[in-house]
């Protein structure tokens, strides 16, 4: 199997540790690893690498994503979605009398840059253990706020009421576009909270990692070893990074850890190919110069 990238359209239900189970099946290796996990419930675009492309992971984790999410504004949950119950429950007439524009002025103050507190029930790590894994067991986690950015947080159609019971909700479409580290489930949280009424995820689904669309990804229904469409990683790189184009000495000089001269604009980390196409490193300015983060032998 060659060293690449494959992109996963993950369905609902699976752990991105499945998902990268699944995958070294297909592909017949151990080296395969993913960039960015999504929920068990959410769908929608995982980066799978290959072989090498492991090494590539590293630099798309932190890219900036995009995902469509379902809000449901009336009640808090323990998760800060449906997988769990409900903490608190909003009165009827005060969801139904919500309007366009205090949901409008509650989403504006969380567009930008932001200090989020990340779900209780992340894979943040707290003393040792995954913060999920504490408050499953009856711990009580508060994590610490950290700065991220929200570039888009927009309604998609309209606001709908929902009647589940005697409970009554405000549900709606929302596109998001963030930097990486963002939760949704949070946001979803913390709009219901500016609102008063406690608000969680019911759907989500990423769409884009960087310049890489769910469009171009394969569903795992029926997915066979030969059917698996693999991306070669010099492929990858260049769709996602700025490149630098190397002479044959150049090439050597980064395989034996030397530097280059800086001659590129852009911002870092760079792709760096030699004169037959291979990606020979990633690339990250020091000075005046470019120096190797990780270096490919075999890609």
């Amino acid at each position: 199997m060659t060293s690449g990238l494959v992109l996963i359209d993950k369905p609902s239900g699976w752990t991105s540790h499945d998902v990268v189970a699944r995958l070294r099946k297909l592909a017949g290796t151990r080296r395969v690893g993913h960039a960015g996990t999504l929920d068990p419930m959410a769908t929608g675009l995982l980066l799978i690498g290959i072989n090498s492309a492991t090494k590539l992971l590293t630099f798309l984790v932190g890219e900036d994503k995009t995902y469509e999410a379902t809000i449901r504004l009336g009640a808090s949950t323990i998760t800060d979605d449906k997988e769990s119950e409900f903490v608190q429950i909003a009165d009827q007439a005060v969801v139904q009398a919500l309007s366009a524009d205090q949901i409008e002025s509650a989403l504006a103050g969380l567009r930008g840059d932001i200090q989020q507190v990340p779900s209780s029930v992340s894979a943040i790590k707290v003393d040792g253990q995954r913060a999920y894994a504490k408050v499953r067991s009856g711990d009580e986690v508060k994590l610490a706020a950290r700065p991220v950015t929200i570039k888009r947080f927009e309604i998609i159609g309209e606001p709908r009421i929902v009647v589940d019971g005697t409970n009554t909700f405000l549900d709606f479409e929302a596109v998001i576009d963030c930097t990486s580290g963002t939760y949704i489930r949070a946001l979803a949280r913390d709009l219901g909270s500016a609102l008063n009424v406690g608000g969680h995820l019911t759907a989500l689904r990423r769409t884009k990692i960087g310049n890489y669309s769910v469009a171009q990804a394969q569903s795992l229904t029926d997915l066979t070893a030969e059917d698996l469409v693999v991306m070669p990683i010099a492929e990858a790189a260049r769709a996602q990074f700025a490149a630098r184009e190397l002479s044959e000495q150049d090439a050597t000089d980064l395989r034996h850890g030397k530097r280059l001269r800086a001659e590129l604009e852009g911002e870092a980390p760079i792709a760096a190919y030699s004169p037959d196409g291979a990606l020979v490193a990633m690339l990250t300015r020091s000075g005046k110069d470019l120096k190797s983060l990780v270096v490919f032998n075999d890609a």
